[in-house]
């Protein structure tokens, strides 16, 4: 079986739980993966420590790389990582993603994605959205990328905003190809 390497990228849009769940089960199941690589903004770290107070360097199967590394190796089209997940997506990188500004890490390998028909998950969490976000949208779907909006199902009757989460973290995962347990709707 082989073996994925994927990379989180994490940006300074609230909803820094989707982020902190992902990281989590990633952690949890780290035996799926040759590695796990993560990316933060600046402003994501930021976001992540106000809206969790979790230790971003508490993970101890991830690695992390700064955002303004452009010799890490997932930002060379040579290297052979499966998957980017940037969680939440501000609409700044994603305006970014979107026009090809390639001008740090987490853009870098989302261009990377996308040049090299990789997977690219982008999940925004902003909303409403303006035209300019959704012609935003358009592009990076027209260029192969995935536009996974933090949008919660209730199919599970989910009893927790934890519950809630994981219906997005479990989705984002099963795009990614990646193998957990959790609620499947089967229409009963």
């Amino acid at each position: 079986m082989n073996k994925h390497k994927i990379i989180i990228g994490i940006t300074g849009a609230s909803g820094q739980i989707y982020a902190k769940t992902l990281l989590d089960m990633l952690d949890m199941h780290h035996s799926q993966f040759d590695e796990i690589a993560t990316v933060f903004t600046n402003t994501g770290k930021q976001v992540f420590d106000y809206e969790t107070g979790e230790n971003i360097n508490q993970y101890k199967h991830i690695n992390i790389y700064e955002n303004d590394d452009l010799f890490a190796p997932f930002a060379s089209g040579s290297s052979n990582y499966d998957t980017l997940i940037v969680v939440p997506c501000s609409m700044g990188m994603l305006a970014r993603i979107a026009n090809g500004y390639a001008g740090d890490l987490i853009s870098r390998t989302a261009d990377v994605m996308l040049k090299e028909r990789r997977k690219l998950i982008v999940v925004t969490r902003e909303m409403p959205f303006n035209l300019i976000h959704i012609r935003n949208m358009e592009q990076i779907t027209l260029a192969g990328g995935i536009i996974c909006p933090a949008s919660p199902s209730f199919y599970s009757k989910p009893q927790s905003v934890d519950d809630v989460v994981k219906t997005v973290v479990e989705r984002i995962l099963r795009m990614s190809d990646i193998n957990i347990e959790g609620y499947r709707w089967n229409g009963k």
